[in-house]
């Protein structure tokens, strides 16, 4: 083989492991995707419930009904996901008109002070079986803190709707008299999320 076949022959490899490299790479990034919450303008997907204690001897139930936010999602790298949630907190509903607005007064919630609620993850980890920890900044009542939770994939798959879908789920418990506000003798909420996200 003379001089020239060589490099033409390695020139060829090289240029051969580079479109491997680089369709390994394109592959890679298709994975990822963005999502934006199906909340309250799209069809009210997704949910955030709470659970109190009434008096310690019941419990109450109630939601937030405004909800939007989106998300990005990498099956292939869970670590570089991240999501952001915000809540109208006037938007509480416990099915008591008037206990909602007592909830939104500035004896708790106080709306028209802290119109705005939410959370931003600041890490994302995978557990495995498709479960993933969380961690990132809740926001309420003017009051940011971290706070960590494990969230499970509820499903994913192409919608009878046309678009693409992906849910989690997450249920945690938190302490609201670190957020400023006192419930009573329990001021412990046990919060439950569904989120759904359509895909961009």
């Amino acid at each position: 083989m003379s001089v020239l076949s060589r490099v033409h022959e390695k020139l060829s490899r090289t240029a051969a492991g580079l479109v491997l490299v680089l369709a390994a790479g394109a592959a890679g990034s298709l994975q990822a995707a963005e999502y934006v919450i199906d909340g309250t303008d799209a069809g009210m997907h997704a949910s955030v419930n709470f659970q109190a204690s009434h008096m310690g001897i019941s419990h109450l139930w109630g939601r937030f009904n405004d909800i939007t936010g989106s998300f990005s999602y990498d099956a292939a790298n869970p670590g570089a996901s991240s999501i952001t949630v915000r809540i109208d907190p006037a938007s509480i509903d416990t099915n008591h008109a008037e206990r909602d607005a007592h909830l939104s007064s500035p004896d708790f919630l106080n709306v028209a002070a802290f119109p705005e609620a939410g959370f931003t993850s600041t890490a994302i980890s995978e557990l495995g079986n498709g479960r993933f920890q969380v961690t990132g900044d809740f926001t309420l009542h003017g009051v940011t803190r971290e706070i960590s939770f494990e969230a499970v994939r509820t499903g994913e798959g192409e919608s009878p709707f046309g678009d693409y879908r992906v849910g989690f789920a997450a249920q945690f418990e938190l302490d609201m008299r670190e957020w400023g506000i006192n419930l009573g003798p329990n001021s412990t909420l046990l919060f439950n999320l569904a989120i759904e996200g359509i895909r961009r």
